[in-house]
């Protein structure tokens, strides 16, 4: 069977009767066994899928079925969905099944997509590698030895090796766009508050949404446009109306086009400066307004991000003590031992480390010298980046400032790892939409990705702006 890269070509091969659902969930299922060894997926829905798989195809006989008959997807280990493992790649959730279905997955259901299985990530969703995880990294399958990116680096391992045709994953700093980019895929990052969270566990609550991993821009469009929309069990979602983004993707006007000249600096490898360079020149050859700006606040962007973030972690993961569900220690004497050994033995070590830089940030002697900083920073840089998008329709830079590095080459240094996210963190910090598109590839053969970022709740615009320049030669 062909390898499908959009749900148009598989509707059109569908009513051509040339390919059936349960025919194309077979061949994902034996894709997944073929490739087990890049450890993209905790869990396989086997039996599951293909049952789901029948009904749809039934109803697609009928004429019944909905919008996203035909297209397999998978979760990343952090989406409730119903009666099945949800560990968010953590020891400390062992053996926990989901009671609901979050919002966004039960979109899909709605809309007859065929879930195949959850997928492998960084621990609570905290890493930019994939290595954190209880289970072992998922492996970039552009070249083994390096990682796919995290935390959501089996949802995207799982889109870039054929295993589905789509993923959901999380974005709290990066997490989608990081990975599809080490990947060669799409890797889309709405506004904030443009899908409900219900059912998406908590990291840092005020940076995390859902993302949207892809081949096509029509498919991240279709599933943006099916799974936003507002929701009675978040009180954060917008009240925004679901624009038609699937009737949006042609950009037809002359874009004011800015990048940072940062992007452009040593810091980033020669490759990326290359690739960016040649994308910003074909821009200006097609007529569009292409300038250099420099963002004042760049420096603190990280500082920020991770005292913010690593407050709401401590703040949010310290409802994981053993008592209600999940892993508890078997070695505890007292209550007192028993929330210490669970969350001890249970967390992982870089999720330890940001819950205890988290509490640190929010103690009474440190609260407003860290904490009520970064917030008041959080806003500065917000306000800065408003001000940009007032002159620019978008800001064009590197995803990435290398391609995927090797397993294990930061483990040593997590300021390395932590510098990964530089050009990434900056949408989440403002609550802005940004984009990951594929940009060719390295001397080394390695993926490169090229973000794209605009306002607030402009994701049509930035969807048809990013299909356009996947199309420039």
């Amino acid at each position: 069977m062909k390898a499908y890269r959009s749900l148009q070509e598989v509707t059109a091969d569908i009513k051509a009767g040339t390919v059936t659902c349960r025919q194309l969930t077979e061949y994902y299922l034996d894709n997944i066994r073929k490739k087990k060894n890049l450890n993209a997926f905790l869990e396989v829905y086997e039996d599951e899928a293909l049952l789901r798989a029948d009904e749809v195809d039934a109803k697609i006989r009928a004429g019944k079925a909905g919008r996203l008959a035909g297209m397999v997807v998978g979760l990343k280990d952090v989406l409730c969905h119903k009666g099945h493992g949800l560990q968010a790649s953590s020891k400390i959730l062992d053996t926990f099944k989901s009671q609901f279905n979050g919002t966004a997955v039960q979109k899909l259901l709605d809309e007859d997509a065929i879930v195949i299985g959850r997928q492998n990530c960084d621990e609570f969703a905290m890493g930019s590698s994939n290595e954190n995880s209880a289970f072992g990294p998922a492996l970039n399958e552009a070249d083994i030895t390096r990682t796919p990116g995290g935390s959501s680096g089996g949802s995207a391992v799982a889109v870039q090796a054929d295993l589905c045709l789509a993923s959901l994953g999380s974005d709290t700093g990066g997490s989608v766009r990081q990975p599809a980019a080490f990947c060669g895929i799409i890797g889309l990052k709405p506004t904030y508050s443009r899908i409900s969270r219900y059912g998406l566990i908590a990291y840092a609550s005020s940076f995390d949404s859902i993302g949207i991993i892809t081949h096509s821009i029509e498919d991240a469009a279709l599933l943006l446009e099916i799974i936003s929309g507002e929701d009675a069990f978040d009180s954060t979602v917008s009240r925004k109306p679901v624009p038609a983004y699937t009737e949006q993707l042609a950009y037809n006007g002359k874009a004011k086009v800015c990048y940072l000249k940062e992007a452009l600096d040593e810091s980033v490898s020669a490759d990326i400066r290359n690739s960016l360079q040649t994308k910003l020149d074909q821009l200006k050859k097609e007529g569009h307004t292409v300038e250099a700006i420099s963002f004042p606040l760049l420096d603190y962007i990280l500082p920020t991000y991770y005292i913010l973030t690593t407050a709401e972690a401590s703040s949010n993961l310290s409802r994981y003590d053993g008592v209600r569900y999940g892993y508890r220690s078997d070695k505890a004497v007292d209550m007192e031992s028993m929330y210490k050994k669970t969350r001890s033995e249970g967390f992982g070590k870089e999720v330890k480390k940001r819950i205890m830089l988290g509490t640190f940030v929010l103690s009474a002697g440190f609260y407003d010298a860290y904490y009520t900083k970064a917030q008041k920073v959080r806003r500065l840089i917000k306000d800065e980046t408003d001000k940009i998008f007032s002159q620019y329709d978008f800001m064009v830079i590197p995803t990435t400032t290398t391609p995927a590095f090797k397993l294990g080459e930061h483990s040593g240094d997590p300021l390395s790892m932590y510098l990964a996210d530089l050009f990434t963190v900056h949408a989440n910090l403002a609550g802005i939409p940004a984009i990951s598109l594929p940009d060719g590839k390295d001397k080394q053969g390695l993926p490169i990705g090229l973000q794209v970022m605009t306002r607030s709740f402009n994701e049509g615009e930035l969807m048809a702006f990013s299909r356009y320049i996947m199309n420039l030669n």
